[in-house]
């Protein structure tokens, strides 16, 4: 949620250059004459492809709006990335919001915050794992404890990778993988455990304990 909120920031800063700019690329040409209207039709005729007012979470749809040339970007930390263009840097730039320099430290800063976090929620992961979903499997003799074993040891190695990677967009990347691809599907085998063991011996909270507190 942090790095949403960190992230989300810095988008609207870049929106609201972005538009500052067009802005006051619009002033100047009403100033040297052209209309206000004549303006305002020609961008719109320029960039329609742009207005969609769908579901943008349809995957259908997306693969509409990318194949009509819509550019996109598929993670945060893609996004990020972005920050260091040299179109973005001469933007920010020229605007008067960030310098060069800041702009980089900005990409690095917001890359190594989402691997932190990332680093973070997998370490915490393998504590609940090991704490309580290994022993609750071993209580009642029944459960995928393998499973958990090899998912412990899959994400250890995974941080270790990541701690071992110098350059911070590459770890990021990896961070990404490992928090909505490795994180996800480990996840299922903690899911098949709390199936299969008794709830007198799951020592997690039950979804019904999470949602209802005020009840137990």
């Amino acid at each position: 949620y942090s790095c949403l909120c960190t992230l989300s920031k810095y988008i609207f800063l870049e929106v609201n250059t972005i538009c500052a700019a067009k802005f006051a690329e619009f002033s100047d040409r009403i100033e040297a004459g052209e209309t206000a209207v004549d303006i305002a039709k020609e961008a719109l005729n320029k960039h329609w492809k742009v207005i969609f007012n769908g579901n943008g979470y349809d995957l259908e749809s997306q693969a509409m709006l990318t194949k009509s040339g819509v550019w996109r970007i598929d993670s945060g930390v893609e996004a990020i990335k972005c920050l260091g263009s040299e179109k973005n840097l001469a933007l920010f730039d020229k605007m008067g919001v960030m310098a060069k320099d800041e702009m980089l430290a900005r990409e690095v800063s917001l890359h190594d915050h989402y691997t932190g976090t990332v680093v973070m929620e997998a370490g915490s992961f393998c504590d609940m794992v090991n704490r309580h979903v290994i022993p609750s499997v071993k209580a009642a003799g029944q459960g995928p404890l393998a499973g958990l074993v090899d998912a412990v040891k899959i994400i250890t190695k995974a941080q270790e990778v990541i701690h071992d990677t110098e350059n911070h967009y590459e770890k990021a990347c990896l961070a990404r993988v490992l928090r909505l691809e490795t994180m996800v599907e480990l996840r299922k085998v903690c899911d098949a455990a709390e199936e299969i063991v008794p709830a007198d011996l799951w020592t997690l909270a039950s979804y019904k304990q999470l949602l209802f507190l005020d009840s137990h």
